[in-house]
């Protein structure tokens, strides 16, 4: 199930981090899912990966531009 939008997103993801990283996870979600024949588990890990490239947990539990 790709999202076609950040607003699709789970709240999970929405709650938690900046619109840019949630464009960033929106993105890799969507090409893993594809590439990794619509395994959902998979195409989640690969999206985390992604806005962790760009993005980091600060001590005070927001996300941080690196």
């Amino acid at each position: 199930m790709p999202y076609d939008s950040i607003n699709d997103l789970p709240e999970s993801v929405k709650d938690s981090v900046p619109q840019h990283a949630q464009e960033i996870y929106k993105e890799a979600f969507n090409s893993a899912w594809q590439q990794y024949d619509e395994d959902e588990s998979r195409a989640h890990a690969t999206a985390w990966s992604a806005v962790k490239n760009d993005y980091e947990k600060g001590a005070d539990g927001t996300w941080h531009k690196k």
